[in-house]
C-alpha cells in the first residue's frame, strides 16, 4: 500500500456502525484535503531540513570560535517572535512555543555534538 492510500484512501473508520458509506461527494473531498494536508507535511518536513542545514553552519561557527552552543537571549527572542506569527496565523502561540522550544532543544544537542567533535571542523553528518 502506498504512502498516499493510507493516508487519502477510506478507511473503517469513515462510516458509523449501522450507517451506510460516506457518499462519494463527501469521500472525494476527504481526498482532496488529505492531499493537501500530505503536500503540507512534505513541505514542513522539506523546510525544517533546509532550517537545519542553517543551524548546522551555525553550529559549526560557534565551534571553532568556541561560542556556547545554546544562546538564551536569542531563544527567548525567537519565541516572542514566533508567538506574534502564530497569533497573527491564528495559530495557537502555546502550540508554536512548544514546537519552537523542541527545535531548539535539538539544535543545541547538535551544536554540542559539534563543540565536542574537533571544534566544528569535522563535517556535520
Amino acid at each position: 500500500m502506498s504512502n498516499s492510500e493510507s493516508a487519502t484512501g477510506p478507511g473503517p473508520a469513515e462510516t458509523a456502525p449501522g450507517m451506510e458509506p460516506a457518499d462519494e461527494s463527501v469521500r472525494a473531498e476527504l481526498t482532496r484535503l488529505r492531499e493537501s494536508i500530505d503536500n503540507i507535511d512534505a513541505a514542513v518536513v522539506h523546510m525544517l531540513a533546509e532550517r537545519f542545514k542553517c543551524t548546522q553552519q551555525v553550529g559549526r561557527l560557534k565551534a571553532a570560535h568556541r561560542l556556547p552552543p545554546a544562546d538564551p537571549a536569542r531563544e527567548a527572542r525567537q519565541i516572542a517572535r514566533l508567538r506574534q506569527l502564530a497569533e497573527s496565523a491564528r495559530l495557537d502561540p502555546g502550540f508554536a512555543e512548544k514546537l519552537l522550544n523542541f527545535i531548539i532543544a535539538e539544535v543545541i544537542r547538535h551544536h554540542e555534538t559539534l563543540a565536542r567533535n574537533d571544534n566544528g571542523t569535522r563535517p556535520a553528518r
